[in-house]
């Protein structure tokens, strides 16, 4: 992403000003607090983590100090919100990122950046589609002997998602508030009954000593852990229709980066607890994700199990339906700045939601999931099965574009308060900003560098370099969007992250 230093007001003729103003705002104050709150947790999907991403880090990497590393990350993404929750208060876009990066290092940087969200946040979407058609497909096998491909859920899902995606945005913040409850409540049973009824080994904390975090694997694991967190960055997405913006998105995230970080700590602390620090690793490649259910069998019984099971799949839903409004909202800022076509940046006139973003992310998941389903010609239980690649494969380039936004995020945040010249009455801001942005980009480096291993591709695979390079096209293809702009249309580029204040300058200026 490349910086670009001119930042000024656009101009009011390119006749954006003509649009009724509900056209071109999110809706306010459909959002308070707890809603807010809802909608941000619900894409870190609690239960998919504990269910999921923990057995796959212990078994894979071998790394006993898993907890230790959501506290170190916990750590780190503190730091990473400090700056990023004070630019909230002078910025409020839908396309936080990219608005943020764009008053920091220009507009072509932020170009860059909105197509680098746009790629990521539909990856992260779309992947999910694999595993929550893998897992609703062996729920009927196991619990209705009824055999269905994949596919014919996920596909559902997607047309469900769609329809929910053009309600008012409160009425999406209550579904997810229903489902992240009962998630966290389950887990929280669990991590109890593991606390009760530990291993041999007894309530031991030897997965949160730092030798357990020596080895050439610890960078990987980083890599696998930070997904898990992905979610909390998107409470400046919906800063436009919160009553106090300045308010309730730092305070959000704050809450959210603190509690996942807590929650994921403890839930896989609680894993090493039931199984035995020493035999968490060899159990974990033994279970697979299959790991959470053996241990709640013993401890809590099959029908708590059961439940377990169909909850593990409804949080995938909220955690679909949370990506897909952050999608909607960061096309719907970018058709509103000419990035996209004008079409994206106008409201539904009944709900106020980003109906035609909204429609464009249920579109490319559609197509995607029908590309995979097309290719799949393997018994749904082969690990190298597409529905699988579908999870595994564009899961981790979302991951990776997430990071490397909030790497250039943080760089972002330095330069805005360094040019507004308020660098000494934000220097702490500055120096954890600085801090973050680095050891993102560390994590960031280990992602690209150890790619095959998070994909579960051969050593000297192509996927080592053509999936990330998804992520590196995008930022280049901004990059010339940015540029192109620049020479043919200034007015645009001026435009790229001021986001509904440039409406109301083209609205005073032509008043």
């Amino acid at each position: 992403m490349t910086t670009d230093s001119s930042r000024t007001s656009p101009p009011a003729s390119d006749g954006i000003s003509t649009f009724k103003g509900q056209e071109r705002a999110l809706r306010a104050d459909r959002l308070g607090t707890g809603g807010l709150l809802l909608s941000v947790l619900a894409a870190t999907a609690p239960l998919m983590v504990v269910a999921g991403v923990m057995p796959t880090t212990f078994a894979v990497m071998g790394i006993v100090g898993q907890p230790l590393l959501f506290v170190v990350l916990g750590v780190v993404l503190i730091l990473f919100s400090v700056g990023y929750a004070e630019m909230s208060r002078h910025v409020h876009n839908a396309g936080a990122f990219y608005a943020y990066i764009s008053r920091g290092l220009g507009g072509t940087a932020g170009a860059s950046a909105a197509l680098v969200a746009l790629v990521a946040y539909n990856a992260l979407q779309v992947g999910i589609y694999g595993i929550f058609g893998f897992e609703v497909s062996g729920l009927f096998a196991t619990y209705a002997d009824v055999e269905i491909a994949w596919w014919i859920p996920a596909l559902v899902a997607a047309l469900a998602v769609g329809l929910l995606g053009w309600l008012k945005i409160d009425v999406n913040a209550r579904v997810l508030g229903v489902l992240l409850v009962i998630e966290v409540l389950l887990v929280v049973i669990f991590d109890v009954a593991a606390l009760a009824d530990p291993g041999k080994e007894g309530l031991s904390l030897h997965a949160f000593n730092p030798d357990t975090l020596t080895g050439a694997g610890v960078g990987t694991a980083l890599c696998f852990c930070i997904a898990a967190f992905l979610g909390f960055e998107q409470a400046p997405v919906y800063a436009e229709e919160t009553s106090r913006p300045h308010v309730l998105v730092p305070r959000v995230m704050f809450f959210a980066v603190g509690g996942v970080a807590v929650f994921f700590a403890l839930s896989s602390w609680a894993l090493t607890v039931a199984t035995g620090p020493s035999a968490i690793v060899g159990t974990s490649q033994k279970q697979s994700a299959g790991l959470l259910f053996f241990l709640t069998e013993s401890r809590l019984g099959g029908t708590f199990t059961d439940v377990l099971h169909v909850l593990f799949v409804t949080g995938m839903f909220a955690a679909l339906l949370s990506f897909h409004n952050v999608v909607a909202r960061y096309a719907f800022a970018m058709g509103r700045e000419g990035l996209l076509p004008a079409a994206f940046g106008r409201t539904s006139g009944s709900s106020g939601a980003p109906g035609t973003g909204s429609l464009l992310q249920t579109v490319v998941a559609v197509a995607v999931v029908a590309a995979f389903a097309l290719a799949d010609d393997k018994p749904t239980g082969d690990p190298t099965a597409p529905v699988l690649h579908l999870f595994t494969w564009f899961g981790n380039i979302g991951a990776l574009g997430v990071i490397v936004l909030m790497a250039a995020a943080s760089l972002s945040v330095v330069v805005f308060f360094v040019r507004r010249g308020a660098a000494g009455a934000q220097a702490w801001r500055l120096v954890t900003s600085a801090l973050a942005g680095i050891a993102l980009l560390v994590i960031a480096g280990y992602t690209v560098k150890d790619f095959e291993v998070l994909v579960g591709a051969g050593p000297g695979s192509s996927l080592s370099w053509v999936l990330p390079g998804i992520i590196g096209l995008a930022a280049l293809a901004g990059v010339v969007l940015g540029l192109v702009l620049r020479a043919r249309a200034p007015e645009k580029h001026a435009r790229i992250g001021l986001g509904n204040e440039a409406f109301q300058l083209d609205k005073a200026a032509s008043s």
